[in-house]
């Protein structure tokens, strides 16, 4: 499923002495099935412009496209119930939102709410709590008995049993450690890979938008300022200063190994197993000329 925005201006408190623009002329598109990560300092805008995806926050001006439905300023939006279930958005710390009192219930609770019937909807509970890395046994037990790994796979599920077609992941690695962190985000792009999702990162991690994303657009003081793939992005260290950005970790160390070897590598390397090729291509390549 597509999304565009359209000139989409926000303001909060619309109207009133409070009134406070948050956005500002955004243009942004993101063709089905893409992976796009939204990167930007705090304050730049991220969060906000991730509430349009479906029809949380409605523009103050301009177009929000969600497939073949319009979210137009001034103007009353239909269908957002559809649009909501095709479009499921991971809040940070999702399992704050748990409330049932056992996991199956939980997962349940979205399709229920959709129409889905009570069979159709445990069943996909099943599957799903296997696609999040949890047991079956843990359906039966209350969410708030589980770690705190483990209520974050449990409310992922509960937005994955929707079935949407976008999936929009809002910080969706805080609080947890390393090895966390790359778990549940190899899980997201598995998901992107094998059914087709449109994925939306919007992230302060420059390594995961590198790792991850086809393209990436960057949030500042309200616009968006850049769009590009991540080679693009990351190419270029001033722009990305002037947004109060850093290059991604790896980046970083490429250019000390630029530096000393005194030769330019290729290609801008976005993980270590790329960087390991790049290099050993060098070193091969030294060799064969001297």
């Amino acid at each position: 499923m597509d999304i565009k925005l359209q000139q989409v201006s926000y303001a909060y408190s619309m109207g009133t002495p409070f009134e406070k623009f948050a956005l500002f002329e955004v243009d942004l598109d993101i063709p089905s099935k893409t992976y796009q990560a939204i990167i930007g300092h705090t304050g730049s805008g991220k969060s906000t412009v991730l509430q349009h995806f479906n029809g949380l926050l409605k523009p103050s001006k301009g177009e929000v496209h969600i497939g073949d439905r319009k979210i137009e300023a001034g103007k009353k939006a239909k269908e957002l119930k559809s649009v909501r279930q095709k479009v499921g958005i991971v809040f940070q710390f999702p399992e704050h939102q748990l409330f049932e009192e056992t996991v199956l219930k939980d997962i349940m609770f979205g399709p229920m709410n959709f129409g889905i019937s009570e069979e159709e909807a445990e069943k996909r509970a099943r599957d799903l709590i296997h696609l999040v890395g949890l047991p079956e046994h843990v359906l039966d037990k209350s969410p708030f008995d589980l770690s705190g790994g483990q209520m974050r796979r449990v409310a992922i599920a509960g937005v994955l049993a929707m079935e949407p077609e976008v999936i929009v992941l809002d910080e969706p690695t805080a609080g947890l450690d390393p090895r966390g962190q790359k778990e549940i985000m190899d899980m997201f792009y598995t998901l992107h890979k094998e059914r087709g999702l449109t994925t939306i990162l919007v992230t302060h991690s420059m390594e995961d938008a590198a790792r991850y994303a086809d393209r990436i657009s960057i949030m500042h003081e309200g616009r968006c300022v850049l769009s590009g793939t991540p080679r693009e992005i990351f190419a270029d260290s001033e722009t990305l200063e002037s947004y109060r950005l850093e290059l991604p970790r790896i980046v970083k160390f490429q250019r000390k190994i630029e530096k000393m070897i005194n030769q330019n590598l290729s290609k801008i390397c976005l993980t270590e197993e790329e960087l390991s090729e790049e290099i050993a291509h060098a070193l091969r390549e030294g060799r064969d000329q001297s």
